[in-house]
């Protein structure tokens, strides 16, 4: 067994033990995009699967968007290798719509959308996602920078009055040892897809702005983290009266 694959694996017990995001019988969904951060997840959810003390359904599930040249095929195939039930959901969310007015907030926002039906149709109460700390972070200063406001994506979120559970399992692993992790296992080698916009968004630019200040202060990532646990509310602003 790779030695970084057990390491990853034990922060993700640990993170999904401090949140409780895992109870016996749920019903898992695994949102797939094909990258690598949600197909490190998969690998590392049906390992831990075999070793929780309590039974869980797992079923991979992949929203195709119709990106033209997704490898779609090479990524069914890799489901069928796993043996993981899975379900491949093609929608056309681009059809009518303008280039100029898409970006990835809206992406993402129709993925979960597409997930979210998923998950009622198929009768499962727990959608886990390949969200890892930096993503967290870059989150965290995206909503300050850009929206004026302090939040996060939050490592378990419950939906519709607890009916639907968001988990993200990988919350407290850093993405440069998920992208070391999956070279090993040969992750991105599954689905070599690169979105044509990943290079034009705010986001990118977060995380270039990160990576000059790690420089600098190597815990950077983690004390912004560990931040929203440690709000002082003192210092916070009132509403004026």
């Amino acid at each position: 067994m790779n030695k970084d694959f057990l390491e990853i694996s034990r922060r993700c017990g640990r993170a999904m033990g401090d949140y409780e995001m895992l109870r016996s019988a749920d019903r898992v969904l695994i949102a797939v995009s094909g990258g690598k951060d949600s197909l490190a997840l998969l690998h590392i959810l049906l390992y831990r699967q075999k070793i929780l003390p309590f039974r869980t359904t797992l079923k991979a599930v992949h929203v195709d968007m119709s990106f033209p040249g997704f490898p779609v095929k090479k990524l069914e195939r890799h489901f069928q290798q796993l043996g993981v039930d899975y379900h491949i959901e093609k929608i056309d969310p681009f059809k009518g719509k303008k280039a100029r007015g898409l970006n990835c907030f809206w992406c993402s926002r129709s993925r979960r959308k597409v997930l979210f039906d998923l998950a009622q149709r198929f009768g499962f109460n727990k959608i886990a996602f390949g969200h890892h700390m930096d993503d967290i972070v870059e989150t965290i200063l995206l909503n300050l920078f850009f929206r004026g406001e302090l939040g996060a994506m939050r490592p378990k979120q419950d939906l519709f009055d607890g009916k639907l559970t968001l988990i993200r399992p990988l919350a407290y692993e850093k993405e440069e040892r998920i992208t070391k992790l999956a070279r090993a296992l040969k992750l991105d080698k599954v689905c070599p897809f690169r979105c044509p916009q990943e290079n034009d968004t705010q986001r990118k630019m977060i995380k270039r702005l990160l990576a000059r200040l790690e420089k600098k202060n190597p815990s950077i990532k983690k004390n912004i983290f560990h931040s929203l646990r440690n709000v002082r509310e003192e210092y916070l602003l009132d509403l004026p009266a």
